[in-house]
């Protein structure tokens, strides 16, 4: 990126590469002389209404000069207008899932290389700085903690950075881009520094986007830490989703560190203002700081998860330990029932043979007859009683 401030500005010169002519034709809204200030299109015509359905997603653009506003265009077009009728000016456009023309015209108005408006559209990337001749590409994963269902939602953010331009393309809720601007007006001799400011101050909201996040994630984990020596049933399904959950933030922080130190590395070389140096050297150390914390609860999430599989397995143990002690007492039982059922079969038996009404039966008529079936009865249970006592039955 260059800071110097560039001379007045004439009308832009047509620079489009072959993919956009071969996309749009050979005629486009820069070929044709700008309209008059004060002169809009009609409003009932086919064009128009094609106009404002292609900016549809503009959320902000603005034109900035000696880092104050000095003009608030209604659509792209009229912001090319105002850039070219602005010398030393600078344009910031904020883009919310655009559409390809959309992509397209600002492509041909500021000679983005066309991999970059493809990253753009498509979304999906993983975070990167690239430089196209004058112009920085860079993707950013923002974060967000969601407090009411405890998770972490990821937005990206693609930016385009060149000589008097910066072009954000969001793709979902975060980051809250209106705050940077709001921030960087609200100082305008760090605006004045130019399109670098701006994406310092962009990083630097992302950046500090994800101290919520830390600290939402350190309650999730001190939260299950507690569930996990609790018992709870949960705890590994939570465990699990805020493990998959930190790999995309550790996706999202661990690449900016190497970008940052890259932008640092072309310091000297592209001439970036020494205030400038300390506020990005600020942004890669509360990087860094992120991407170490990040690394620490995934490494502390999967302790937690070997932990809890070992409380688990151990419960595991402890039931079944205790359903095998509960078996053994039940057979205990069983035993001595049946030992005493056995006992107490003895004499039913005896008692059963003499009492069947039979004539001839040798002991009907003996006088010591009932002295023997009473001592036979008893012989029999104190035998079978010492039998079971000797094995433990009894």
């Amino acid at each position: 990126m260059h800071s110097e401030e560039h001379p007045p500005r004439s009308p832009r010169s047509p620079r489009k590469p072959s993919w956009l002519r071969a996309a749009q034709g050979s005629g486009s809204a820069r070929d044709t002389p700008p309209n008059p200030p004060n002169t809009e299109p009609h409003s009932g015509g086919p064009g128009a209404q094609a106009a404002a359905e292609d900016d549809r997603s503009v959320v902000d653009a603005a034109v900035y000069r000696n880092g104050r506003r000095v003009g608030t265009p209604s659509s792209l077009a009229a912001t090319y207008r105002r850039l070219r009728e602005e010398p030393g000016g600078m344009a910031w456009i904020g883009l919310l899932r655009p559409t390809e023309a959309e992509l397209l015209s600002l492509a041909d108005e500021f000679d983005l290389h066309k991999l970059a408006i493809e990253d753009a559209l498509e979304a999906h990337q993983r975070p990167k700085l690239e430089r196209y001749g004058d112009t920085l590409f860079v993707v950013l994963r923002a974060a967000r903690y969601l407090d009411a269902p405890e998770e972490v939602d990821f937005g990206e953010l693609h930016v385009f950075v060149g000589p008097d331009f910066v072009i954000t393309v969001r793709h979902g809720a975060a980051p809250d881009l209106s705050a940077v601007r709001r921030r960087m007006e609200a100082a305008p001799e760090l605006l004045a520094l130019g399109p670098e400011a701006v994406l310092y101050a962009i990083l630097d909201s992302v950046v500090d986007g994800y101290a919520p996040v830390v600290a939402g994630v350190q309650n999730d984990i001190d939260e299950i830490e507690t569930e996990v020596f609790r018992g709870h049933p949960e705890v590994s399904r939570r465990i699990y989703e805020l493990s998959r959950e930190m790999v995309e933030f550790q996706r999202a922080t661990r690449p900016l560190v190497g970008m940052l130190h890259g932008l640092m590395a072309g310091f000297d070389k592209y001439g970036t203002d020494e205030e400038l140096r300390r506020y990005l050297r600020d942004v890669a150390d509360h990087v860094t700081h992120t991407s170490e914390r990040v690394d620490g609860f995934r490494s502390a999430l999967s302790d937690i998860l070997a932990v809890n599989a070992t409380l688990v397995t151990q419960q595991q143990n402890a039931e079944m330990r205790a359903l095998a002690e509960a078996g053994f007492e039940q057979n205990e039982e069983v035993k001595k029932i049946s030992a005493w059922a056995a006992i107490l079969f003895a004499p039913t038996l005896v008692g059963t043979i003499y009492g069947m009404n039979f004539r001839e039966m040798p002991e009907l008529h003996w006088a010591f007859g009932y002295p023997f079936a009473i001592l036979l009865m008893a012989v029999v249970c104190l035998s079978l009683y010492v039998v079971f006592k000797r094995r433990g039955w009894l």
